[in-house]
């Protein structure tokens, strides 16, 4: 629909409170707290909403309305984000299936993808996940090794990926392969939509401090893909996967229009601030708590004015998508924070618990352990530091033995 005959986000807002109240399941009536070491029975539920979204007209807000979406602005997306605080949203599907990798389809896919993968994600019917990182590569997302080779009109694909958030419950993956060794190592590669339960992968989740196995490795034994199955042309799968870190980036500092509800992909609540932790152990008179609430809450502030203006400036062009780093440094930074004072303020009872804690305080602690996740997420924040350096203050970039150098000349390992 043309701008003219939009619904304003006035009425969008009123439309979908009543819509929420009268359909979605309140978060406060929610029974069941689903344990932290297997999410399964999280994304069977998070399917089920997004029916429910789909078919009451509130799915895909800003996703065109040719593959399932609704074609509204990223501020009938806030409104509704607003509106669903309250209500069980289905969250687990915000990162990466529908923000990162359905938005990335819809950039680069073909008109068949974008139809069959796009239109799924917001039905519900697909999840989607990335199978990018590799054991032995690091942060070198370039230098990837799982290689895809064409046997006349398929591809047979072969190697490792590792650290790929949610894979056992997705569909559907976006995999970066290999596909020609004689060009240097950013020309040569070819991005996939693969099947995750094709024949060939095998599949295991990883187990972190935190007791939360929600990262996967997957391993490719001659798997066979269809031709069909090359997102954004052969050999410009480099294009595909900035294209897809740039959504990555701004998912994680929090930014994105294509993620639906607020919360962190759980059926329970947020996380409690440090603010509901100073009082649920009546620390709020206390002055070294209340300068470290006071601090952490002005931070929090400008994380939320940095997110807003930042993607304002990348939607009009005002910034380049290299600015995307921005919010996902500062955020990875407000991130870290947060559990740094959220543990300092439960002091002892992070891990001790108090008399009829619900488990609050013991998870501060937990969370504390997963910290670093932000350091991660969306590329290293070392590698968001030389973004912001290299592509938005034109300092010199770092020296790179195999820039430019044909990738099966470069030496591997301890070669």
């Amino acid at each position: 629909m043309n701008h003219a005959e939009m619904e304003s986000v006035a009425s969008f807002r009123l439309r979908a409170r009543e819509w929420l109240s009268a359909n979605m399941p309140r978060i406060e009536d929610r029974e069941t707290v689903v344990a932290s070491d297997d999410d399964t029975a999280e994304f069977v539920r998070a399917r089920e909403l997004q029916h429910k979204l789909y078919d009451g007209g509130f799915a895909g807000i800003v996703f065109p309305a040719e593959y399932g979406g609704l074609g509204l602005t990223p501020a009938h997306q806030a409104a509704f984000t607003e509106e669903s605080v309250s209500y069980e949203m289905p969250l687990k599907l915000n990162v990466p299936s529908l923000s990162i990798c359905a938005a990335t389809i819809l950039d680069l896919g073909t008109e068949e993808q974008k139809l069959q993968h796009v239109t799924a994600a917001i039905r519900g019917d697909e999840v989607l996940a990335q199978f990018l990182s590799e054991p032995r590569g690091g942060s070198d997302l370039a230098g990837v090794t799982t290689r895809a080779v064409r046997d006349g009109d398929t591809w047979i694909l072969n190697g490792a990926k590792t650290w790929s958030s949610s894979a056992y419950a997705a569909d559907f993956a976006l995999c970066l392969a290999r596909t020609d060794w004689d060009a240097p190592k950013h020309r040569g590669l070819t991005m996939f939509l693969v099947p995750t339960k094709a024949p060939g992968i095998t599949m295991r989740r990883i187990r972190q401090v935190t007791g939360s196995n929600e990262f996967c490795e997957e391993f490719f034994d001659d798997v066979i893909l269809p031709d069909d199955a090359v997102v954004g042309g052969v050999n410009n799968g480099w294009a595909v996967a900035s294209r897809q870190l740039y959504h990555e980036k701004v998912a994680v500092g929090g930014g994105s229009p294509f993620a639906s509800g607020a919360g962190l992909g759980t059926v329970q609540t947020t996380i409690p601030t440090p603010v509901d932790i100073a009082r649920m152990l009546d620390r709020t008179g206390e002055p070294g708590v209340r300068e470290l609430v006071g601090e952490w809450y002005a931070r929090r502030l400008v994380s939320l004015s940095l997110i807003d203006r930042v993607s304002a400036a990348l939607k009009s062009g005002v910034l380049p998508p290299p600015a995307a780093s921005l919010m996902r440094l500062f955020t990875a930074e407000q991130d870290w924070f947060t559990h740094d004072v959220a543990l300092e303020v439960s002091d002892g009872y992070a891990a001790t618990g108090i008399a009829g804690d619900d488990g609050t305080l013991l998870g501060v602690s937990v969370h504390y352990l997963g910290r670093q996740i932000g350091s991660l997420g969306g590329g290293s924040t070392e590698m968001a530091r030389n973004i912001i350096s290299e592509r938005m203050l034109g300092m010199p970039r770092e020296f790179a033995a195999d820039r430019d150098v044909p990738f099966n000349q470069v030496r591997q390992g301890a070669r």
